[in-house]
């Protein structure tokens, strides 16, 4: 261990020369405990309800800040196994209930060497080659967006929730002139649109009602001949309740019809970009003027790893800032990088690393077969709980969401079946509320979000026959 001149010693640091050799007896004493958290846990989630896992982690933390450390290995392989051992599980099949995706082994490994490296993306100076690489793979990703847009680029934000409020502000600085920017969306869509247009000081979106679970073109027309001044059309591809795609052609054509400028948040579908069999279903997709993309839910990287993508980067432009010491004038001109204008953020990780190692490792036939496999498992949960007298589907997935409930089961009965469940720590589900396409009325539904893509179908059948067993107590 390094010492300074009056011998005092000091923690090792990651980086430097020195780091990898620092930081490889704590990986092992890191995975040690992941392994040993996740064998004591022994299922998807843990059981005993929030109490007993408050309790667990109080016993493992406590105290938080000790006189004296405790050293830097006992204090990984306690509070890494507490963390495993109280974690949901999305690499566990069982643990299907958000849009929480078991991380690539690969995508994990790059974050190890973002977080040794720690190049901060506000200036060039601090992340010479990240901000390269960002570069690089912000265009391209773009360009899978908008193929035959002028120059397409993207940002890389925190997720979907960032990316549409970059949207809604984008939107808002572009059409200032012509008076406060009114946002239409329909009732699927994801809440971060209404928040951004609170935080942004928006006028209140216009709401439609989507009966169908889709945005209607009809609804949309009606309520953009109503409006005088500018405005900004959301849609959804993968809607978080249902995954359901609003049909991005005609919408787009209304779009056009009104001179109104076209977003559409595919966090949940954008990834079907790079499947053959599936693309098509974003058919429309590159006619949008900004689309949200998050690469942590059906790309499997750790959070986080969004973009807001768009045809042209010059519409950027209206993030630009300045400040001397981050982007000072003469050393623009003089050709260094300027990125403050690439985030409202300042400091913020090479998040553009792990989705780099990831597009060259899996390449595009590999990511498509993730995908692939993934929504062609969601197919085959549907097609197992219609095979059940039990259950009632909701409808043919979308993309991987599985909406299912018990046949003739209160939403009461539903709601305390999927807390049981949680409790016991055998499968997590999700809860949707949605219309019954039987009768027409609204019902809780239970939820399967399948984003594991080595999920097979016994998996599935388990996983059913667990659920069943809950809801006919």
């Amino acid at each position: 261990m390094p010492t300074p001149p009056d011998g005092t010693p000091l923690t090792p640091l990651a980086g430097g020369t020195d780091g990898p050799r620092q930081l490889r007896p704590l990986l092992d004493t890191v995975l040690e405990a992941l392994a040993s958290g996740t064998t004591a846990r022994g299922g998807p989630f843990p059981s005993g309800g929030p109490a007993t896992v408050a309790h667990r982690i109080r016993t493992a933390a406590e105290p938080l800040i000790p006189e004296n450390g405790v050293g830097s290995h006992p204090a990984l392989r306690t509070l890494v196994h507490a963390l495993a051992e109280g974690a949901a599980d999305p690499a566990d099949p069982h643990c299907a209930a958000h849009l929480h995706c078991p991380p690539l082994a690969v995508a994990a490994a790059a974050e190890l060497a973002a977080a040794a490296l720690n190049p901060s993306m506000d200036s060039w100076d601090q992340a010479p080659a990240a901000s390269t690489l960002e570069s690089l793979v912000c265009r391209g990703l773009a360009t899978e967006v908008f193929p035959h847009g002028a120059a397409p680029d993207a940002l890389v934000t925190t997720g979907g929730t960032e990316s549409n409020q970059l949207a809604l502000l984008i939107t808002r600085e572009l059409t200032r002139e012509r008076g406060p920017l009114q946002v239409v969306c329909g009732a699927n869509a994801h809440h971060s649109v209404r928040r951004a247009a609170w935080l942004l000081g928006l006028p209140r979106p216009v709401v439609l009602p989507t009966p169908a679970g889709i945005l209607s073109p009809t609804a949309l027309d009606a309520a953009l001949g109503g409006l005088n001044g500018p405005a900004l059309a959301i849609a959804t591809a993968g809607t978080t309740d249902t995954g359901e795609i609003d049909p991005l052609p005609q919408l787009a054509d209304v779009c056009a019809a009104h001179g109104t400028r076209f977003h559409v948040d595919a966090a949940y579908g954008g990834p079907l970009l790079f499947s053959h069999t599936l693309r098509n279903r974003l058919d429309g997709l590159s006619r949008a003027d900004s689309v949200t993309l998050d690469l942590h839910k059906l790309g499997w990287q750790p959070v986080a790893a969004g973009l807001l993508t768009v045809p042209d980067a010059a519409v950027l432009a209206t993030l630009d800032h300045q400040e001397d010491y981050l982007n000072a004038p003469d050393d623009t001109e003089a050709g260094i990088p300027d990125l403050l204008g690439r985030s409202l953020r300042t400091t913020r990780r090479p998040d553009i690393l792990k989705m780099a190692v990831t597009l060259r490792a899996l390449g595009r036939t590999g990511l498509a077969e993730l995908v692939d496999h993934t929504c062609a498992a969601a197919q085959r949960l549907a097609d197992l709980v219609e095979a059940r007298p039990g259950f009632v589907l909701y409808e043919r997935p979308t993309l991987s969401t599985v909406l299912f409930r018990p046949d003739g089961a209160t939403d009461e009965q539903v709601a305390a079946a999927r807390r049981s469940l949680l409790t016991e720590g055998r499968v997590v589900l999700g809860r949707a509320h949605a219309t019954d396409h039987r009768d027409g009325t609204e019902r809780l539904w239970f939820k399967a979000t399948v984003l594991n893509p080595h999920t097979r179908p016994p998996d599935l059948e388990a996983l059913l026959k667990i659920v069943e067993g809950s809801t006919a107590r």
